[in-house]
């Protein structure tokens, strides 16, 4: 069973006699202003999942994580090992799948960033991260402080407002760089298949000066980025319990075709499209799939 309101979403499970068995309870904040250019979104997870490990596909943000109980493997797929968070982890820019496999109950909170936000939030630069996995304690002066005060928080609403705290002052940046990199972010997130010629020229520089200062600030290209922006829209749009029209898919979401769009399905998530539907519905029931996006759960 699934209960969700206001960013809230609590799985819970039953056993055969109907007693609850677990509750994973993930809660998530959106941050407006300033600060919400930066910050996608701050969350609060506890609990186990439902089976050994899960794949989880990129978003073009990276994600920083306080670990307060078990320690988590993460695995990222290309050219980062794999890394045993026992205190945190940042997950840097990436463009295929990373395997999530906690190692008991999942007890973390947690902050996703903007394309654009590595370098502001945390002060780290973010291209060097491409593919990696890191510890967030070592990665993040910040990070150890924070995890001290989080030990003691009583609800998942006053370990937000910490991490909420804790990056409301931005990082020292290039102001010119961040302001025309997010403009370009938000001209892909508009029409992920626009030139990236034509953003350029809009923003009153060349193509080629566009893609360097984009990597330096985001990680991945913006054509890379592009990508993965399509492939989030296009997860959104899928509903694992009907008939997928992958073919209408395609042609809306801008494919050359059907098997173009598998390639980059795979290539995103780490699976072909028939099994990503599957595993979801094996695991989820229809809220939590609709509420997990990008998710790739193994079987139990």
């Amino acid at each position: 069973m699934v209960l969700e309101c206001s960013g809230i979403v609590r799985v819970q499970l039953f056993d055969a006699r109907g007693y609850l068995a677990w509750v994973f309870e993930y809660v998530t904040r959106e941050l407006g202003g300033e600060t919400g250019r930066r910050v996608e979104l701050i969350w609060f997870a506890r609990g186990r999942i439902t089976g050994v490990s899960e794949r989880i596909a990129p978003t073009g943000s990276t994600v920083a994580a306080v670990v307060l109980r078990d320690p988590i493997r993460l695995t990222p797929s290309g050219v980062g090992s794999s890394f045993l968070a026992e205190r945190g982890f940042l997950i840097g820019p990436h463009d295929r799948p990373v395997v999530n496999e906690p190692q008991g109950e999942t007890y973390c909170v947690g902050v996703v960033t903007t394309p654009v936000g590595c370098r502001p939030s945390f002060g780290i630069a973010p291209a060097p991260l491409r593919g990696y996995v890191v510890d967030l304690m070592e990665a993040w002066p910040g990070a150890t402080s924070l995890r001290l005060a989080l030990a003691s928080c009583q609800t998942p609403a006053e370990a937000l407002d910490l991490v909420e705290s804790a990056l409301r002052t931005p990082e020292p940046c290039d102001r010119t760089a961040f302001e025309r990199c997010h403009a370009a972010v938000e001209a892909l997130a508009a029409d992920p298949a626009r030139p990236v010629a034509d953003i350029a020229a809009g923003l009153g520089i060349s193509h080629g000066h566009l893609d360097r200062q984009f990597t330096e600030q985001v990680g991945l290209s913006p054509r890379t980025l592009a990508r993965i922006l399509r492939m989030r829209r296009l997860l959104d749009h899928i509903d694992v319990y009907e008939t997928v029209a992958w073919a209408d898919l395609a042609a809306e979401l801008g494919w050359f075709d059907q098997s173009h769009l598998i390639r980059d399905f795979q290539r995103h998530t780490g699976v072909a499209p028939a099994e990503y539907a599957a595993a979801q519905r094996s695991a989820y029931d229809r809220q939590e799939a609709a509420a997990s996006p990008g998710f790739v759960p193994d079987k139990m």
